[in-house]
């Protein structure tokens, strides 16, 4: 894939992590906010050590994707696509994250379009999956705008910020 994906919005693109990008992912990403929308392997509090981890996963992401989502030259975020495994491998769960400095101004669908748009005509993967936690409908429009559609609610699926909560899964076919 193109190391650079614009999207819709002006002074939004997607782009591989660097390392210059780790003040600003300490400073959206260290968010109690952002965490409780995010899996077990998204840390709070966010520290400059978890930053570094991060920055080296995604600097060798194998068959994976993992991209910076920069808005007006800031890392803002975070979005992705993890490759499946055995039988699985034509499936990626697809993930995002936006620091709230960010939120409400249509960046998070802009970018979630604009990499499964890609993904799809690129042929990377015929299948995108996402969960979201029941508390997020923001994310579930974001997924809806782009193009995904809401396979089933999986009840009592997770355990997240001391609840067991349903999340709802969401999914991308493109054959």
């Amino acid at each position: 894939m193109n190391s650079h994906l614009p999207t819709a919005l002006p002074g939004c693109l997607l782009r591989p992590w660097r390392a210059a990008d780790k003040d600003d992912l300490v400073a959206q990403a260290n968010n109690r906010k952002v965490w409780r929308n995010m899996t077990h392997t998204f840390p709070h509090p966010y520290t400059p050590e978890d930053a570094d981890l991060w920055l080296a996963i995604a600097a060798n992401p194998g068959a994976s994707l993992q991209l910076a989502i920069e808005v007006d030259g800031r890392a803002a975020g975070g979005i992705g696509a993890i490759s499946g495994e055995g039988i699985f491998q034509a499936t990626a769960q697809f993930g995002y994250w936006l620091g709230e400095d960010y939120w409400g101004r249509g960046i998070a669908g802009a970018a979630a379009r604009a990499l499964a748009d890609r993904i799809g005509s690129e042929g990377l993967f015929a299948r995108l999956e996402a969960q979201v936690f029941e508390w997020n409908p923001a994310s579930m429009r974001v997924l809806e705008k782009a193009g995904f559609s809401r396979d089933a609610v999986l009840r009592c699926a997770a355990t997240k910020d001391g609840r067991i909560i349903d999340t709802m899964l969401y999914s991308r076919v493109f054959r």
